[in-house]
């Protein structure tokens, strides 16, 4: 039973711990009955027998009337206000014991959302269409948090339970056989998971401890605690719950940037070495990919040359470059990329700011990446959660692009470099939007909620009054995918054409190849093409209204080509507007 549990107790324990040095008392209640906990070492509370699975319990503090959830509950089956209820991940019969994992090196990261992903809005739905993301080339499906919160859906940012699984989701059995079929199929699951703050309802963990520091707040409220020890042994043990009990292949971390960590050794250096030795134990790849604002290759360097270690870290720079390359829009934090020399820069280096001036922070930011780190360390993306759900009306590409454009996203970011990841739906150019959605029970929060979105939008240029309301249930049942539009018109074109490339970069070594130094691309702002060379590949892009005609060494094999109208011949290629073609020059390995 794991319930509560300091989880570093011995196996042979049978009874129930819970830091709580903020306590003079506490008295765990399971049903109708209470025991009394005995005071430890360094504000440790132990019980004797810890609840059974499937009973409902929780603690009392002081002497007081209300029972208030686990900190570290396994399930809240009637929300994160009520008793936690014992669950035993134990009990679940695994059928993926031949399953040895997944190396992040050449693969590609598939984001998903529950809630929205299919009209249920439940793992197991989203079980009936894995094989869709097998047809595709994914190797990796990244969800989105799931851990408990308050309300009925929003994105999961907003828990407060991080040892839960949300019950509308169908809860933690129903996690179980959702990675149990992704490794059937062969899919890798990354599990996205937010340590840096809490959400604004339902976190009773200050009533318990100092897990909040209060003097250092991030975007989000108090920051996290991490000079206390029990606190980071609380995320610490949360890592090995997911890969150890779930049997997850890793971990998306959410905005490290906002960790605030003055310790000898940062979090995230304790976390990737406790990572590798549970994946030498386990005898399967495990992942850690930070995303970070910091721009700083410290996160992904090895440890013994000063890095952290972590496996990977997503590069901002790389979808802000295709973003404007495509859409031409320059407001707020897009300013910098309007020329195309941002795309060859990050294309070739990783980072477009690596110390460079950045106009929206108004500052030098970021750090260059050592040319020997492998380029599927930099995860890379054209839309993700929070380039989509955070513009003002959560508009894809869709909205505004052409199937032409579309292409060239869609071979810009499978093909390029880095490990691409495709944001659900993506695939077939969904005309849904992904807007950001809510469902505070408190109307106050509702309302803060709300406003603050809107000046948030103001420093982007964005109109406030066509913010949707992110509380208004139509802001979520907007967001949900319709499937039904995938085998139609444009959207089943572009699906046909992104299969395609799933199926090319299994089949090309050279788009797998890890090396900066085969990289080189050119570019003319003026005509609007672009050139990416990378060994015997090369990958044209015509940004441009009008066709243009780009010369090419002879003998070049065709290996996609996103207008049927393009031309190769003579040593020229030819590009209808808003298109992209990939040629291999002849007598290389394929």
């Amino acid at each position: 039973m794991s319930v509560a549990r300091h989880l570093s107790t011995s196996g042979t324990d049978t009874g129930i711990h819970v830091w709580a040095p903020s306590a003079t008392q506490v008295d765990l209640r399971v049903g109708d009955a209470t025991t009394p906990m005995v005071s430890g070492d360094s504000g440790w509370w132990t019980a004797p027998d810890a609840p059974a699975a499937g009973e409902a319990y929780g603690f009392v503090l002081d002497g007081g009337e209300q029972v208030i959830p686990d900190p570290r509950s396994r399930r809240q089956p009637h929300g994160v206000h009520e008793p936690s209820e014992a669950f035993d991940p134990a009990a679940h019969e695994w059928s993926d014991t031949s399953w040895t994992g997944r190396q992040l090196a050449g693969g590609m990261i598939y984001e998903m959302h529950l809630g929205t992903f299919t009209p249920e809005g439940t793992l197991d739905a989203a079980i009936e269409r894995l094989d869709h993301l097998v047809d595709l080339g994914v190797d990796f499906v990244e969800v989105l948090p799931v851990n408990g919160f308050n309300g009925t859906h929003n994105w999961g940012y907003d828990g407060v339970q991080w040892y839960t699984v949300h019950e509308g989701y169908g809860g933690p059995a129903a996690y179980q056989r959702f990675v149990d079929a992704c490794h059937a199929r062969g899919l890798a699951v990354l599990q996205d998971v937010v340590y840096n703050h809490l959400g604004p309802s339902g976190n009773y963990l200050p009533m318990f401890g100092p897990y909040l520091h209060e003097a250092n707040a991030n975007t989000w409220g108090s920051s996290v605690n991490l000079d206390e020890p029990a606190v980071r042994r609380f995320i610490l043990d949360n890592v090995a719950m997911w890969m150890r009990d779930y049997h997850v292949d890793g971990l998306r971390l959410d905005a490290v940037h906002a960790l605030v960590d003055t310790n000898d050794k940062h979090i995230l250096q304790e976390m990737a070495e406790e990572t590798d030795a549970l994946s030498a134990h386990l005898g399967r790849p495990l992942t850690l990919i930070a995303e970070s604002d910091l721009n700083d290759p410290k996160l992904i360097m090895p440890r013994e040359a000063g890095g952290y270690g972590l496996t990977a870290q997503w590069s901002d720079d790389y979808h802000h470059s295709v973003h404007v390359a495509l859409t031409g829009e320059t407001t707020g934090y897009y300013a910098d990329f309007a020329s195309l020399e941002a795309l060859a820069k990050v294309s070739t280096q990783g980072f477009y700011h690596d110390g460079s001036y950045s106009s929206f922070r108004e500052r030098e930011h970021g750090h260059p990446i050592d040319p020997a780190v492998p380029t599927w360390r930099l995860v890379t993306f054209a839309q993700d959660h929070d380039q989509i759900g955070n513009r003002a009306i959560g508009d894809r590409l869709t909205a505004s692009l052409d199937y032409g454009q579309l292409a060239i996203a869609a071979v810009l970011t499978v093909t390029g470099p880095f490990t691409p990841m495709l944001f659900m739906g993506e695939e077939w150019g969904a005309s849904t939007p992904w807007q950001f959605f809510t469902s505070h029970p408190e109307p106050e929060l509702g309302k803060a909620t709300a406003e603050g979105r809107i000046a948030e939008f103001e420093k982007m240029g964005w109109d406030p009054d066509v913010v949707p309301d992110p509380q208004d249930p139509d802001s979520f049942h907007r967001s949900k995918l319709d499937w039904s539009e995938a085998t139609e018109g444009d959207h089943a074109r572009l699906l046909s054409l992104y299969r395609e490339l799933g199926a090319l970069r299994r089949a090309v070594p050279e788009l797998t190849d890890p090396q900066f130094g085969v990289l080189d691309a050119t570019y003319s702002d003026e005509r609007r093409w672009f050139r990416l060379d990378r060994g015997s590949l090369s990958t044209l892009i015509n940004f441009g209204d009008e066709a243009l005609t780009l010369p090419l060494p002879t003998g070049n094999t065709v290996l996609v080509m996103t207008d049927a109208s393009a031309r190769v011949i003579d040593g020229q290629a030819t590009l209808p507007p808003h298109s992209a073609l990939i040629v291999q020059r002849e007598g290389s390995i394929t």
